[in-house]
């Protein structure tokens, strides 16, 4: 393997192992990211590492501050909202796409991840329910041709995951409405209505979680 070769590859491992520590809260929000103690653990040059963090801070998950190094992102209330709206339109686009290559087996997963979801309402939990709802959706879009809008998507799903771990948690309440918009949305899909119809009912249903949340944090103000 040439050398390029090699630290994109060990790029992409330490994208992929820094990213999965902050989603599971291991690297907190403010936590410093040491270039050296990083390599070390993952037995790399820094080389990489500095190319996983740029990555990382080109999705927001990061930032790097004059005289003191790479730090987890810290929540910003206005970046959440930013992000949510980022990804109304992104997956809303990406779902319209994604809708006549999408197979009766995929609306039958979809249906089924719902279903879940809906049995859940009784023992609510805002993480697993989060988890299901990424899945929900993922598997709506999926299918979108063009690869960097799915990239896009996928890059804003990341992002929220770290601005917040379930906006559910806050807004509980949503979650169902959230489900009975799912069908909606499954049922534009296989009736085959027109594309534009389904991505603005992706795009409302989106935008409507976060009226919720906006809506909650203004009246607990």
């Amino acid at each position: 393997m040439a050398t390029d070769e090699k630290t994109q590859s060990k790029s992409r491992a330490a994208y992929d192992w820094v990213k999965a520590k902050i989603a599971r809260r291991e690297y907190t929000p403010g936590y410093r990211l040491v270039l050296g103690s990083i390599a070390a653990e993952l037995d790399m040059s820094v080389v990489p590492v500095r190319e996983a963090l740029r990555q990382l801070e080109a999705e927001g998950l990061v930032t790097f501050e004059r005289n003191v190094g790479a730090r987890v992102s810290m929540v910003d209330e206005s970046q959440y909202a930013f992000s949510m709206q980022t990804l109304a339109i992104l997956e809303g686009s990406a779902t319209a796409l994604a809708a006549r290559a999408l197979t009766a087996d995929d609306l039958r997963r979809a249906r089924d991840i719902n279903d879940r979801m809906v049995a859940s309402l009784d023992h609510f939990d805002p993480g697993a329910f989060t988890a299901l709802n990424h899945e929900f959706h993922a598997t709506l879009y999926a299918p979108c041709p063009n690869a960097r809008l799915l990239d896009l998507v996928n890059a804003e799903w990341g992002r929220l995951g770290n601005l917040r771990n379930s906006t559910f948690a806050f807004v509980p309440g949503r979650a169902q409405e959230s489900v009975r918009e799912h069908e909606g949305i499954v049922g534009l899909i296989e009736s085959g209505a027109p594309l534009d119809e389904i991505e603005s009912a992706a795009r409302r249903h989106r935008s409507a979680t976060l009226d919720a949340y906006l809506e909650h944090e203004h009246t607990s103000a």
